[in-house]
């Protein structure tokens, strides 16, 4: 099995955060080890109450202390490294201790993988969240007119702007003057698509009352 075969406890968009942020550790040239260092310090605390915080909140603090505990120059520039790729692509994980876990482990992994790559092709690669991926996967799966009418449930209402959730993962917003003040969150009512996007998905829908 080689570094790239998925790991079935990993989703795909899981998958696509450890190979991003492998890559981008390769580009930034950082100590890999140092990574690992991270790992163990989440492995230790991942099980207690606001894991995923305080391990952004332990990244913070090895870049305001790098210049008294690194070992190097250049330890400073790996920990900003650490922190600014953790910061863009484990966010949406940081109630998920044990998943952040095996993300980084696979990382680690992957840096070594990647380093045999020449740094011109390792391109930064597009990370969906879960929740693109989740709009994705409906959308691909259904066919869609303009025209065509759907149930949806309101979900926000601000001002006269109104937020619809379709088929329990698509929420969009939309104006609605005249009809904002009869509608009630959590609403059930049925909306009519009045514009698609070029890839199909829908752009824009409207309430009928």
């Amino acid at each position: 099995m080689t570094t790239e075969t998925i790991s079935l406890e990993l989703t795909e968009v899981q998958w696509q955060v450890a190979r991003a942020i492998a890559r981008q550790l390769v580009i930034d040239d950082t100590d890999v080890n140092e990574l690992r260092k991270t790992i163990a310090y989440l492995r230790e605390y991942r099980d207690r109450a606001n894991a995923g915080k305080a391990f952004f909140d332990y990244l913070k603090t090895l870049v305001r202390r790098g210049d008294q505990i690194g070992h190097s120059k250049k330890t400073i520039d790996y920990y900003k490294s650490l922190e600014a790729v953790c910061d863009s692509h484990l966010k949406d994980y940081q109630a998920e201790a044990p998943q952040m876990l095996m993300i980084l482990g696979w990382a680690a992994r992957l840096v070594q993988y990647y380093k045999s790559t020449p740094i011109g092709e390792l391109q930064q690669i597009e990370v969906m969240s879960e929740r693109e991926a989740e709009v994705r996967a409906v959308t691909q799966s259904h066919t869609f007119e303009i025209g065509q009418e759907l149930p949806a449930k309101v979900v926000a209402i601000k001002n006269n702007r109104v937020t619809y959730e379709l088929l329990g993962t698509i929420k969009l917003t939309t104006k609605e003057p005249k009809l904002f003040k009869k509608l009630t969150i959590a609403q059930e009512i049925t909306v009519r698509i009045e514009d698609l996007k070029e890839d199909g998905s829908i752009k824009r829908v409207k309430g009928i009352v």
